[in-house]
């Protein structure tokens, strides 16, 4: 095989064949052992950016990260409008029965009026002939102990007392200091004003208690006559009672 050559290029220009080709051996051995990386002494210049490719689509969404502290309260936000009204609700079931309650005072029913404490009430008294009418005066708490006939006093319209067979009258009653608008009564007393009055006359000795003949008043109320003196006549009025302290 090396006959063509040596007859071709001599002895030297064998060696100089052999040599290039050992040569370009090495050189891919090298090439090879550089990681297929061909070396330069010359650094290649950077060129420009080139520019900016379109947004990929959107990654599917991460998972969800830890809840974080909460944050400070608001301030209150403005007072909305009323809601409708709901529907009725079922009716609910009947509770259980409460206890007995205390028992009340005296001014509940059954009792008497207490101590220094006063029930008014009014009356009137229509027109009719000439003569005696009889008029109920009903106390709606009974008193503890019936009054006496120095206890009962009929007020005349012009506001004085009328006593001793109408005769005397006496202004500024110590115990009667109301008049038919504001009844009063001193403890002890039944006092009757008058408000108006046509052709009648009463006085002191005809305030009885419920058996129309003691003078007085019984725990239960009066009776007062009255009389007609000419004609018809008649009255209206009030009355007040305060039980003894």
């Amino acid at each position: 095989m090396l006959s063509p050559l040596r007859n071709r290029f001599g002895i030297p220009g064998v060696i100089s064949v052999i040599a290039l080709v050992f040569a370009m051996f090495g050189g891919a051995y090298a090439a090879s052992n550089s990681g297929g990386k061909a070396t330069s002494s010359a650094k290649a210049k950077k060129g420009p950016r080139g520019p900016r490719g379109p947004a990929g689509p959107a990654g599917p969404a991460g998972p969800a990260g830890p809840t974080g502290p909460a944050g400070p309260t608001g301030p209150q936000g403005p007072k909305g409008d009323k809601g409708d009204t709901g529907e009725k609700g079922e009716k609910g079931e009947k509770g259980p029965k409460g206890d007995k309650g205390a028992q009340g005072d005296p001014w509940t029913l059954g009792g008497t009026l207490p101590l220094g404490k006063t029930e008014t009430g009014v009356w009137a008294l229509g027109v009719g002939p000439a003569g005696g009418k009889r008029l109920p005066i009903n106390f709606t708490i009974p008193l503890a102990e019936p009054l006496d006939e120095g206890g009962v006093h009929y007020i005349n319209a012009a506001g004085k007392e009328v006593k001793e067979g109408g005769e005397v009258e006496v202004e500024d009653p110590p115990a009667c200091d109301g008049d038919a608008e504001a009844p009063t009564a001193d403890p002890g007393n039944l006092c009757i004003y008058t408000g108006f009055e046509i052709q009648t006359l009463c006085f002191n000795e005809l305030i009885t208690r419920v058996d129309g003949a003691t003078q007085g008043a019984s725990t239960a109320g009066a009776v007062i006559q009255f009389v007609n003196l000419t004609g018809e006549g008649g009255g209206t009025g009030s009355w007040a009672v305060t039980a003894e302290e």
